[in-house]
């Protein structure tokens, strides 16, 4: 059996200016980044919406692997099987996890993104510019500091922190500037990953380059003694970094291994992010196609539910059908099964005991007003009876599941996925809504995404909290949603919790207000916005081989 890799180098691809035509793309709104990856000037493309919008989400993510990229990459190249007219749109991913411990984000086996290597590494520079628009601000704020603090930015208060693509725990928390007085004056501070920036949110929700500067000049980085807010155009950084992401607002087009075009852009994470590619991008996929397969990150109880309370509410947007991912392996994980143990034959009690993690799930998504399709991403080690098993359960849960073999076998081992799905978004989902309105209190709606998604029996909030939520509220911004940042394992805070925990306490620690990007940040637990490294990471083993090829990455 070939493995990602091997099956990446065995492809064949074709230009991506050949790519580009066969979507819809006019050579004149095509910028080539090499011959096989492109930006996009969407600005030259049709302006009116007519495609059916598919989220792809999945159970909690377990070490087993769900797959929810690779059954988005393969449900599109499905529907491009079945005679529909699709575009992918996924986020791109970031270099911290590709050197940690996730590995790359490009899908797998047959269902793969191509050139895989370089949208793991560098891709475009997309992220570098995010960096770099970040960085560029932090400075900015320390040398209005430096040359007299005539915003009277109070150092105790300053809230906007730096951030670097990569897992570094030691940036977590600092002190700078250090060295005395030419360099500065010191205070506490500290680095975030890239993905979980304000910028990269903004990004991902600005409508074009003037939405994306206005949204960056509206960026909080700090409070006066009184608790007046000092605004990013009050220290005049939102020109200068909209000029660093004049290109990385642009979509990247890609192509899967099949030939079929696929949109990257924009990568948060859902664990401490929104977890959603860029309006930009699924808006114009949506006018160039039929239909329109996106992901959100992680499992359905962040990921899908930012989708629907942040994008969709900030975008004007609504799903017309939803996938949820699941596997044999990640049921049996759920249900006791320990990870060197899956390999060990059958276990149709684990499988049946690890579905109560798939029923919450869909719950959950009902919650929206919509009926998810289950995708079964097939693994070769799976028996009939497992498979089973989770169709039945399924159907007692009231969504109809599918059998999927599209990393072993493309487009093909979609196609029943592709007919059910798109005969669904052609009814569309009617039923469709928030969890909660606009305005609801900020807490309670913290409240509610914990009780009604993660079935919390309590909510604690410290008073300072409280009082920082109701601060918000009160300088206009009470109508925001809500963002939360929590482990992706579990439905509690607790990462070792599996299955269906409920009536369990989740605690947040933090909030932080992203009002550029126009949520706010509820920090639940012991998540970190900036991860760490695990004792081996995968770095130890990329390295370039004897015939200059990458080993390793994936």
């Amino acid at each position: 059996m070939l493995t990602d890799i091997e099956i990446a180098r065995a492809a064949t691809l074709i230009p991506i200016t050949q790519v580009a035509r066969n979507a819809g793309v006019p050579d004149d709104a095509l910028i080539p980044y090499g011959k096989y990856k492109a930006k996009v000037d969407t600005a030259t493309l049709p302006t009116t919406s007519a495609g059916k919008l598919i989220l792809v989400t999945a159970i909690n993510p377990t070490p087993a692997g769900e797959g929810k990229t690779t059954t988005s990459v393969g449900l599109s190249d499905a529907l491009h099987r079945i005679g529909k007219k699709t575009m992918l749109c996924l986020r791109e991913p970031s270099l911290g996890p590709c050197f940690g411990v996730k590995g790359g984000g490009a899908g797998g086996g047959q269902s793969q993104v191509m050139p895989m290597d370089e949208i793991n590494l560098h891709f475009t520079g997309d992220f570098h510019a995010i960096t770099s628009a970040h960085n560029l601000l932090s400075a900015m704020i320390d040398n209005h500091i430096y040359w007299g603090n005539t915003l009277e930015l109070d150092l105790r208060r300053v809230v906007w922190r730096r951030v670097l693509d990569m897992n570094d725990r030691a940036l977590r928390q600092i002190v700078g500037p250090l060295g005395g007085v030419s360099n500065g004056f010191p205070r506490e501070t500290g680095f975030d990953i890239t993905v979980a920036s304000e910028i990269m949110a903004i990004l991902c929700l600005a409508s074009d380059l003037e939405d994306l500067q206005k949204r960056l000049g509206d960026i909080i980085v700090g409070y006066r003694r009184d608790k007046t807010a000092v605004f990013c155009r009050d220290v005049k950084a939102d020109r200068a970094m909209t000029v660093l992401l004049k290109d990385a607002i642009l979509p990247n087009l890609v192509q899967t291994l099949e030939n079929r075009p696929a949109f990257l852009h924009g990568g948060p994470f859902a664990n401490i992010a929104h977890g959603c590619n860029s309006v930009i991008a699924t808006k114009t996929a949506l006018r160039m196609a039929d239909y329109v397969v996106t992901e959100a990150g992680f499992g359905a109880d962040l990921g899908a539910e930012k989708f629907m309370d942040i994008k969709c509410r900030l975008a004007g947007l609504k799903p017309d059908a939803v996938v949820l991912v699941a596997t044999v392996r990640a049921l049996k994980m759920n249900g006791g099964v320990a990870k060197k143990d899956l390999t060990a034959g059958a276990n149709v009690d684990a499988v049946r005991a690890g579905s109560v993690n798939l029923r919450r799930h869909i719950e959950n998504v009902k919650k929206f007003g919509i009926t998810p399709t289950i995708a079964i991403n097939h693994f070769y080690l799976d028996t009939d009876e497992e498979l089973a098993v989770i169709v039945e359960m399924a159907k007692e849960y009231g969504a109809e599941a599918v059998i999927c073999k599209h990393w072993a076998d493309g487009s093909a081992g979609a196609e029943e996925l592709a007919r059910i799905v798109s005969a669904k978004a052609d009814i569309g989902a009617e039923g469709f809504d928030f969890l909660y309105p606009s305005e609801m209190k900020l807490a309670d709606k913290i409240t509610t995404v914990c009780t009604e998604i993660y079935r919390a029996g309590t909510v604690t909030m410290s008073s300072s909290v409280r009082s920082q939520l109701k601060q918000w509220e009160d300088m206009g911004y009470g109508h925001f949603p809500v963002c939360m940042a929590k482990t992706q394992y579990s439905f509690s805070t607790d990462p070792t919790a599996l299955g269906a925990p409920e009536n369990h306490d989740v605690t947040i620690r933090e909030v932080r207000l992203s009002a550029g990007a126009g949520f706010v940040v509820a920090i639940a637990g012991d998540v970190m916005t900036m991860p760490g490294l695990p004792k081996v990471p995968s770095a130890e083993n990329i390295y370039i081989d004897e015939n200059g090829m990458i080993e390793g990455l994936f």
